[in-house]
């Protein structure tokens, strides 16, 4: 603790004295501060790429918007409950990674309620990998760099709609790109809230010339249940995916950032939180939460607070922000689509290239197992169909027997 010392009133013989004085902590100004950053980043930086997902697989604009507002809450209150009971900055988020999954998938067999019967299938399935060890153990067998270029596979046609964009539209998409470019040189975090800022002036300019048109009767926030219906297709080329995707790319690489500051997750209470959160949200269109990864650290970090016994209070104020952010997910979702076109794919390729670049980074850092990579990322990326399932999962099949017949099957050797 730091000690100061001030001077104090001299004593008769003209000489000064000191005492020590202690530095006040700071207080709960800065988590509190951290926290609402911590949502508005979160949030603004990826809630376009969540509708351009559930869009994707058969949502209409309402069910979309009421999706988006059902992520907010679940997390929101999943963050309230798990950072109130064990005093650390747990953070919540949706999977990102999942919803450019859906992007990429498209529609299948049974439309939008078989998706939602699959975001059903996910939240049980998450929630078993917390209580039963064994089903998490397996899912951290999936070598990491197939996982990955599977995912930088479904990430790269999403990654590529601000070039096509920019050819079709460039008066609109520019100013995005711009601004997105500029504030990535003074402050990274803040890049794509400020293009979706740059994005939400251009659908306003649009909208005041006549090109568009803000549905107003669309702006205020409603739940639009969707009864669920299985399919095997659904079920295969959504859930297992999704699955994979969200417990690979956000709940294991979310402990790991929060063990770098300190702190342990306690495993089962958050994959039953976020495994229930997600059951109870699917059929208001939620398609999963999870442990957040890149987000956690602006809670979890000293910047927060320099005392980590309290920096749960940031996570506290994030999921309390969550809640107000639902709020706001009709009036967005609805200025989405009253948006140019190419403008929102912009700023969600945009969003996800960093996501794009960490994920190929990871998926041919392993010289054994680049080739089988290799292959995973193409087959993901070429948006094959086949029997009704979507390429994130055949292309997850190629890369393993691939791997298993070029390196076969290696004896597990026991550690003392």
């Amino acid at each position: 603790m730091a000690v100061v010392s001030r001077t104090l009133e001299p004593d008769p013989t003209g000489a000064e004295q000191t005492e020590p004085a202690v530095a006040r902590e700071p207080g709960l100004s800065h988590p509190i501060s951290a926290g609402v950053v911590t949502a508005l980043v979160g949030f603004t930086s990826s809630f376009a790429v969540v509708l351009t997902g559930l869009r994707a697989v058969g949502a209409s604009p309402t069910e979309a918007a009421s999706g988006l507002m059902a992520l907010c809450v679940t997390q929101a209150i999943g963050m309230l409950w798990l950072s109130r009971h064990y005093r650390i900055p747990i953070t919540l988020a949706w999977s990102t990674p999942g919803a450019a999954l859906l992007a990429g998938t498209g529609l299948v067999v049974g439309g939008w309620p078989a998706a939602v019967g699959a975001f059903i299938v996910v939240g049980l399935a998450v929630t078993l990998t917390g209580l039963w060890p064994r089903l998490g153990r397996l899912i951290a067998a999936i070598p990491t760099p197939l996982a990955q270029a599977m995912l930088a596979g479904v990430l790269l046609p999403l990654c590529l709609a601000p070039v096509t964009a920019f050819r079709d539209s460039p008066a609109a998409v520019a100013p995005v790109v711009l601004v997105w470019l500029i504030l990535l040189r003074f402050s990274r975090r803040w890049a794509v809230p400020a293009a979706f800022a740059a994005a939400a002036v251009v659908i306003g300019i649009s909208i005041a010339f006549g090109d568009g048109s803000l549905d107003t009767s669309a702006l205020a926030p409603t739940l639009d249940l969707t009864a669920p219906h299985w399919t095997w297709q659904a079920l295969v080329g959504i859930a297992i995916p999704l699955y994979i995707v969200t417990m690979a790319s956000q709940n294991i690489p979310g402990t790991a950032v929060m063990s770098s500051f300190g702190y342990r997750v306690p495993w089962k209470s958050a994959m039953t939180v976020t495994g229930i959160g997600t059951v109870i949200g699917a059929p208001a269109g939620g398609h999963a939460i999870n442990l957040a990864a890149i987000s956690a650290a602006l809670a979890a970090a000293p910047s927060a607070h320099p005392d980590p016994k309290r920096r749960w209070v940031a996570a506290f104020t994030a999921g309390c922000s969550y809640l107000v952010l639902a709020l706001c997910s009709a009036a967005l979702a609805a200025l989405v689509v009253a948006a140019p076109q190419g403008v929102v794919e912009a700023v969600a390729g945009l969003a996800l290239l960093a996501t794009l670049g960490a994920s190929l980074a990871a998926a041919v850092a392993d010289e054994a197992d680049r080739e089988a990579a290799v292959l995973t990322f193409l087959i993901a990326a070429s948006g094959v169909d086949i029997l009704g399932i979507g390429s994130a999962f055949w292309a997850l099949v190629a890369g393993l027997v691939f791997r298993l017949v070029v390196r076969g099957v290696r004896p597990r050797t026991r550690t003392p």
